[in-house]
């Protein structure tokens, strides 16, 4: 059974950088993800990575996020440059292992959660 821990959120001014990780215990997932919730709206993907190929991403963040990941060391993060208010949320990690099930943008795919992480950008 995996677990996901995220961390590195926090506060940013506008135009600023920061960078989340997910640690993944357990074992080692197939596929991982971002997703993000603001206050009021719906979780959307913000990309995903699988343990071999290259990574995805929305087009909100697509040139402005980067998903990389370490298979050994079970760990993800997300690098954010040039942030803007638009992006203030609670960030999501997400994952499963099952092979074959793709490395899909639809929540639905994913079968393990972490806690959430804050990121607040302020203009």
């Amino acid at each position: 059974q995996v677990q996901l821990v995220e961390s590195g959120g926090g506060s940013v001014q506008s135009g600023g950088s920061l960078k989340l990780s997910c640690v993944a215990s357990g074992e080692n997932p197939t596929c991982m993800a971002w997703f993000r919730q603001a206050a009021g709206k719906e979780r959307e993907w913000v990309g995903t990575k699988g343990r071999l190929g290259i990574a995805a991403y929305a087009d909100s963040v697509n040139g402005r996020f980067t998903i990389s990941r370490h298979i050994q060391k079970n760990t993800m993060w997300l690098q954010m440059d040039s942030l803007g208010p638009e992006d203030t949320a609670i960030y999501f990690c997400a994952a499963h292992s099952t092979l074959g099930r793709g490395c899909g943008s639809e929540a639905g795919t994913y079968v393990t959660w972490g806690q959430g992480t804050q990121v607040t950008v302020s203009s």
